[in-house]
């Protein structure tokens, strides 16, 4: 199979934050890859801002390694030279009028334009001001946002306003790169373009869904932001809700960015509330040589959580009594994201209680081994009676797609080049933002209230035991990470 690769119109692209670790590792390195794809023209042109004293060719070493680093391709010098040519750097200041002229000058006329806000939140209002009072964006020019989006109501209220002052809706990009997953597009393709799965994808024939989003990590030198934010914020309002959304939403009627938008954002305002008897949150402890949360945050009173699940409900005739399993941590045994979809058992069971007959499973994994994988239940090969076996039918894309998998775009890849479309499809809109928090804040001000403190739970392992119990009280487990 051969991917096709569609190149996109000539485009000015603004990074501010240009020098920063997500530009270093994942934005930079992600364009170099769709220059060499064929699909970023020659003609477009890459203008990294911030504060740091470089120039240009100062700043083209730092892209170099970056490339060399992270780019995860072969590739010819000559390539990487071709690229480096694209590349300019400004200093700017973002709160001042220090670079801003300098900046206008590099703009080109007929040509996209978009700004890329790799910066903390309380920058936006101050750059999307200085863009516009400086005449570098106009109607047509693009934003992209980077999460963390607001950390309540309130904050994503304030943050919406002050970009809509100066952009309109359809010029702003809240960026989420796990739907730029290929796995999670896919998603979409198996429920909508398949008659086999729709008329089965509903609570009368779904036992319940696990999302899990495991990390093997720790906080990583992220202790400072990561003690103000928690698990709660920093994963299942964003990622584990888009992933939620995606799996729940009603057929939209055509895939277009705002039909599609139209259900997820149904799915988050029919999410029931979620009482505290059906939340876990945990801290990990220390592990070996690897100090505890609480040590690596630098606060030994910190209430935060490093890991969370929750079981929540969606109030509408689709998924009525349907449950939905949510959970995300740090320091556990593995690193897995996947949705698992288990169907119910047959109504009646023609074969002997200890046969071996299990649930079907749908299986979409998003990280490692991107695929979907779908449990069956076939009799064991060989005499002495009827054993059953349950099996998987593997649709992982490295061995489905053969070489061509090797070319799938990096999430962050997907996403800039819909930008230069005009695609916000895969981005979130305000209002579904907005009604994330609605359903996320009553949540955290309930264990503010109490004063709960999480569970701690044993570095390398899923995760504490209260989180295994909340499965258990309704006969059921989590997939083993």
């Amino acid at each position: 199979m051969v991917s096709r690769v569609i190149p996109v119109e000539a485009f000015d692209l603004v990074v501010f934050g240009g020098t920063g670790d997500l530009a270093r590792r994942k934005i930079l390195p992600g364009l170099f890859r769709r220059f060499v794809s064929g699909q970023m023209p020659k003609s477009a042109q890459i203008i990294a801002a911030a504060r740091s004293d470089f120039d240009t060719s100062r700043f083209l070493d730092v892209v170099s390694a970056s490339i060399n680093e992270f780019a995860g391709i072969e590739f010819a010098s000559e390539m990487l030279l071709a690229f480096l040519e694209n590349v300019r750097y400004v200093k700017i200041d973002a709160m001042g009028s220090d670079g801003w002229d300098d900046l206008k000058g590099m703009m080109r006329g007929e040509c996209v334009r978009a700004f890329y806000f790799s910066v903390s939140p309380a920058l936006f209002g101050p750059l999307a001001e200085r863009l516009k009072t400086f005449g570098i964006a106009d109607d047509q020019s693009r934003v992209v946002v980077e999460k963390p989006f607001g950390r309540d109501l309130a904050s994503a209220r304030e943050l919406n306003q002050t970009l809509a002052h100066h952009f309109r809706e359809d010029q702003i990009y809240r960026i989420d790169h796990y739907l730029g997953k290929e796995t999670v597009q896919n998603l979409m393709a198996v429920r909508f373009g398949n008659m086999l799965f729709e008329p089965l994808w509903n609570a009368q024939y779904i036992d319940h869904i696990q999302i899990t989003v495991a990390e093997q990590i720790d906080v990583e030198g992220r202790g400072d932001y990561y003690d103000k934010s928690g698990a709660m914020r920093d994963m299942v309002q964003n990622h584990l809700m888009q992933l939620l959304c995606l799996i729940a939403m009603e057929p939209p009627s055509q895939f277009s960015p705002d039909a599609v938008r139209d259900e997820k954002l149904k799915v988050i305002r029919a999410l029931d509330e979620v009482p505290p008897h059906h939340i876990v949150r945990g801290q990990y402890a220390a592990k070996e040589t690897v100090p505890d949360y609480r040590e690596q945050v630098g606060n030994r009173s910190s209430r935060t959580e490093s890991y969370i699940a929750l079981k929540a409900h969606i109030k509408n005739w689709r998924w009525a009594g349907t449950p939905f399993y949510l959970r995300t941590g740090k320091r556990l045994k593995s690193r897995v994201s996947e949705i698992a979809v288990v169907f119910k058992e047959p109504p009646h069971s023609i074969f002997e209680a200890d046969s071996g007959q299990k649930s079907n499973t749908l299986v979409i994994r998003l990280q490692p081994d991107e695929g979907i994988t779908m449990d069956v239940t076939i009799k064991e090969p060989g005499p002495g009676g009827m054993r059953l076996v349950t099996v998987p039918l593997d649709m992982t894309f490295a061995e489905a797609l053969g070489p061509s998998a090797d070319d799938i775009p990096d999430a962050y890849e997907r996403l800039i080049m819909d930008v230069i479309r005009g695609n916000q499809t895969l981005f979130m809109r305000g209002d579904e933002v907005e009604a994330a928090w609605e359903w996320t804040d009553p949540i955290i001000e309930g264990w503010e209230r109490r004063n709960d403190v999480p569970k701690p739970y044993d570095a390398l392992t899923s995760g504490p035991d209260d989180a295994l119990m909340l499965l258990h009280r309704d006969n059921r487990k989590w997939r083993a990470l």
